[in-house]
């Protein structure tokens, strides 16, 4: 799958009372489409996966591929901190309508490097799609080292690349120059997608694409193009925005700006708590002052 430009990590919406919003699902995919996206995410971290059921899971996945109606394409998040548990999943799941598999690294087990590889490795084997490793050391505990991904991608012909959120630039230099150029280094930090482009990366996953995802994808075709005054104009524009987005948690921020722009609710459900009137306001100060003009 090619991951290049621009891949939205999608939020899960949820009514007043905490059940998913199933209707605001076709506004959501509205939004991102029509922001020119290269590919949607469904049931990454972003989406809340950990706090839906098995059944909810399968019928968001579901909804989304309907209303998408193969209009982009979809990357679906398997992962988890129970390697067997993992692999069964993604036996279980229909992978069909899906071109790749997002798995990030397992969270609060702390494993060693030698575990992290056995565990992307039980991941491969059982996958008949295409595997991105997902790094976020913040939120995981632990992070995968450039040495142990290598290693992956050279015994596994299906792990085809990485979404790096260590906020390491280094570390994701190191990835793009002992790699091979058939691994795809892919941002997961909206703050550091443009510094991410020019080192190397072919694009970013965002949590911010699913609210505007237009002055991203323009910032992309400004790197694109060479047009790199207009690329970091655009991204030091949006940056105080994106700052904002993870003030008080995600997709806590990002719901919160969804709300702003009235397409949908910025409910979360536990232990989240949903965003605080003050950084709403300071949402929509921006909204005002800057985002509309992009």
């Amino acid at each position: 799958m090619n991951l290049k430009g621009l891949g939205v990590a999608m939020i899960t919406p949820f009514n007043s009372n905490g059940t998913v919003d199933f209707d605001s699902i076709p506004s959501i995919v509205e939004n991102i489409t029509s922001g020119r996206v290269d590919y949607i995410v469904i049931m990454g971290t972003t989406g809340e996966v950990v706090c839906l059921s098995n059944e909810e899971k399968k019928a968001v996945l579901q909804t989304v591929v309907k209303v998408n109606n193969n209009k982009l394409p979809l990357v679906v998040g398997i992962g988890g901190n129970n390697t067997a548990k993992v692999v069964d999943e993604i036996k279980e799941t229909d992978l069909r309508p899906f071109g790749a598999i997002l798995s990030v690294s397992p969270y609060y087990n702390k494993p060693s490097q030698e575990g992290i590889y056995h565990h992307y490795s039980e991941i491969a084997k059982a996958s008949p799609l295409p595997i991105i490793v997902y790094n976020v050391p913040s939120r995981t505990g632990s992070s995968v080292d450039v040495s142990t991904f290598v290693r992956l991608t050279k015994n596994f012909e299906n792990i085809i690349g990485i979404k790096d959120a260590s906020g390491d630039m280094l570390q994701a230099q190191e990835i793009i120059k002992r790699c091979s150029n058939k691994i795809q280094v892919i941002s997961g930090d909206d703050s550091l997608t443009l510094p991410m482009l020019l080192a190397g990366a072919v694009g970013t996953i965002s949590v911010l694409g699913n609210a505007l995802p237009i002055p991203l994808n323009k910032m992309i075709h400004f790197v694109e193009k060479g047009d790199l005054n207009k690329a970091y104009e655009l991204h030091y524009q949006l940056l105080d925005l994106i700052n904002l987005l993870f003030e008080e948690g995600n997709p806590v921020g990002i719901k919160a700006l969804m709300e702003c722009l009235d397409i949908c609710s910025k409910q979360v459900r536990l232990p989240l708590i949903s965003a605080s009137t003050h950084l709403i306001e300071k949402m929509e100060r921006i909204l005002e002052d800057s985002i509309y003009a992009l």
